[in-house]
Order: structure tokens, then C-alpha cells, then sequence
């Protein structure tokens, strides 16, 4: 599995325990650390936690498994690192606080959330009739009195 669909895949196992702000960070181009991070904020301890295990769980299922996992006991800021893909899993308060966003600006940013994505818009032509067949209209000219 590339690196990208790897950040895929554990971004919507965060999204199906509800973390919002999720957002992959291309880091490619401006470290050789890693590939990607994936950031993301919970409400709670206990939510931080049940998105770690659901990231862990999926990741196993595709044949994956994080080299490291730090802070899950606390649940305020766990990160799990998969080598490639690197997942923070973020109190909101400790996310404000470290900005990752802000410390990594020149990275491209994918955003992933639970909104359909919007349709496209249908384009209707229409075609273009032979006037030789449409019926023709009739036009009076008004009789001027002399």
C-alpha cells in the first residue's frame, strides 16, 4: 500500500469514531522524515483512545502496524507512527496549542470529513433544430391609413 492511501485509510478509521478536523499533510516535499502526517481532534481522553484503537485495528486489517505509539495512558496527544504516515490523535485544546497546521504551512493539505462530496453539475445542451422544419409563423404589418 502506497504511503498516501495508507494516510487514507487511517484518516476515515478516525473520521468512523468521530475525530473531526482530520487533515493529511503532504510532508514529501519538505522532510525526509516521513511521508504524511495525519492530524486530527477529539473531545475527550476517552475518545482519543477509542480513535487510536480504531486507527490500529484498520491498519492491521490492510496488513499495516505503527512501529510506535506514544501517549495513549494520558489520551491528550497520541501519536502513532507507521513510519510513512505518522497519525496524531489530538485533545483540541493540545492541537490549538502545537498548531502542527501552522509549524508545517508549506505543506499541501488534504481535508477529510463526512460531508458528501458535492455534486457535479449536469450541462444540458440542446440540440440544435433545422428551422426548415419548424412550422412558420405568421407575421401581420399593421396597415397605415393614408
Amino acid at each position: 500500500m502506497t504511503s498516501k492511501n495508507l494516510a487514507k485509510v487511517l484518516a476515515n478509521a478516525a473520521l468512523s469514531k468521530k475525530a473531526f478536523d482530520i487533515t493529511i499533510l503532504d510532508l514529501r516535499k519538505l522532510t525526509t522524515m516521513t511521508d504524511y502526517f495525519v492530524v486530527c481532534s477529539v473531545d475527550s481522553d476517552t475518545q482519543a483512545r477509542a480513535v487510536a484503537d480504531e486507527i490500529k485495528n484498520e491498519s492491521l486489517e490492510k496488513g499495516e502496524s505503527s512501529v510506535r505509539k506514544e501517549g495513549y495512558s494520558e489520551g491528550r496527544w497520541i501519536l502513532m507512527d507507521y513510519m510513512d504516515v505518522v497519525v496524531h490523535v489530538f485533545h483540541k485544546e493540545m492541537r490549538e496549542f502545537y498548531n502542527l497546521e501552522k509549524l508545517w504551512g508549506d505543506a499541501k493539505k488534504e481535508y477529510v470529513n463526512d460531508e458528501p462530496a458535492p455534486k457535479e453539475k449536469t450541462i444540458r445542451t440542446h440540440a440544435k433544430t433545422d428551422s426548415s422544419k419548424e412550422p412558420k409563423k405568421k407575421t401581420t404589418r399593421k396597415k397605415t391609413s393614408k
